[in-house]
């Protein structure tokens, strides 16, 4: 996933889990050379749940991103 709109799917469908389980909480995706996350803000615990739920969204990409929709 590198076309800017795969990065704008996984943004929307990020935000959606997201808002599941922190309703106040903002991000943003950047593009760097080197991958990481950054959580502010947040306890440790809520970085581990971020990153596991940021995982499991870019690992379930087939079900909800759409190529040229």
């Amino acid at each position: 996933m590198k076309s800017a709109g795969a990065v704008e799917a996984l943004k929307e469908e990020f935000q959606k889990r997201l808002d599941d389980h922190y309703t106040s909480a903002t991000f943003a995706v950047r593009r760097v050379h080197s991958d990481g996350l950054s959580v502010m803000g947040g306890t440790a615990r809520d970085k581990e749940v971020i990153d596991v739920m940021l995982q499991n969204t870019w690992e379930s990409a087939e079900g909800w991103y759409q190529p040229g929709s």
